[in-house]
């Protein structure tokens, strides 16, 4: 472990005379607690998970890149939700896997500032993204006729834009203003990884602006999202209920029950966490922690396999692409 002792803290902050505590200068990341001995074991699922995710994704990103046929808009918006997936998987796991296999804990302040950039920042765009998706499918099932001529090329470029501008801007300043505080109480986080609330929740200096907003943030981008993707499933069920025949209804539920499954895995586990963090508190620490861990490894795993069983051109195309591969390879 490493710390530095004495009064001083990061430029601009000055410790109370009085006070005897450290000044570290590295976070340490969390196992799961009591389960030190089986780590090992514990790691095999999860490596399985992050496999999954990283075929799934580059498979799926491939095949929507090469085929034409491909270039809609629910299967572009499904490339950015399978790179979101995929970005956030790449900037959790390898501190899951360094604890399991290494027993390494310890992350300096830069590392830990920028992996919980990246983790809020793919967690916020993987949410607008989803929302995306939701407003295509009310497209598709409301507006049949239309649909082409409302989602062009130029509409979808600037919604992506619409996600990405809004979600840096308001993630840019979160790694800057945590260098302006000081951690001097514990450097122990609660998590395998480093997030936002973890991270001030160790400061011993005001947190009020960090605080404010990291609330902000939640209430500016997520909430809305749900209460939008809640909206538009309003909006469809209101359309499918007025299709008269019932093979009809079927047929228009069917098109979007991957995006309400997509929807399920991703919010989920956040509202269940909570849930049990309010209601179910003294509940051991290795619960939270793992369900923690399996809310940023379940997700991007099961959706790519969630849109490749219920997308039977999807399903197709990957097979034709997998097909090709091995007819060159075996030339």
């Amino acid at each position: 472990m490493h710390f530095i002792l004495g009064k001083g803290c990061h430029p601009g902050i000055i410790l109370p005379d009085n006070s005897t505590n450290s000044i570290f200068s590295t976070f340490l990341v969390t196992g799961i607690p009591g389960l030190d001995a089986v780590h090992i074991w514990i790691s095999i699922p999860f490596c399985a998970m992050f496999f999954i995710t990283l075929v799934g994704s580059m498979t799926i990103t491939a095949v929507i890149w090469r085929e034409q046929t491909l270039h809609m808009p629910m299967c572009l918006f499904l490339a950015m939700l399978v790179a979101s997936d995929l970005g956030l998987s790449l900037f959790s796991f390898p501190t899951m896997l360094k604890i399991f296999w290494l027993d390494a804990q310890e992350l300096i302040f830069s590392a830990c500032f920028t992996q919980m950039f990246f983790i809020h920042t793919f967690q916020k765009f993987e949410s607008a993204v989803i929302l995306a998706m939701a407003f295509d499918r009310y497209v598709a099932i409301s507006h049949p006729l239309h649909y082409s001529s409302i989602l062009t090329t130029g509409v979808i470029s600037r919604i992506s834009l619409a996600i990405s501008v809004p979600t840096l801007a308001v993630e840019v300043p979160l790694p800057i203003l945590l260098r302006r505080l000081c951690f001097c109480r514990s450097n122990v986080l609660s998590h395998s990884y480093c997030l936002h609330p973890d991270i001030i929740r160790l400061s011993c200096s005001n947190t009020r602006v960090n605080s404010s907003r990291g609330l902000f943030m939640v209430l500016s981008t997520i909430v809305p999202d749900f209460l939008l993707i809640f909206l538009s499933y309003v909006l469809i069920l209101k359309t499918v209920l007025s299709i008269a025949s019932h093979g009809g209804s079927l047929k228009a539920l069917n098109t979007y029950i991957s995006h309400i499954a997509v929807v399920i895995v991703f919010f989920t586990p956040t509202i269940y966490l909570s849930t049990l963090h309010r209601f179910a508190p003294r509940l051991p620490s290795h619960v939270y922690v793992t369900l923690a861990n399996m809310h940023f490894l379940v997700p991007p795993a099961m959706n790519p396999i969630v849109y490749v069983v219920k997308n039977k051109q999807m399903r197709d195309k990957i097979f034709k692409f997998f097909n090709k591969r091995d007819q060159g390879e075996s030339r």
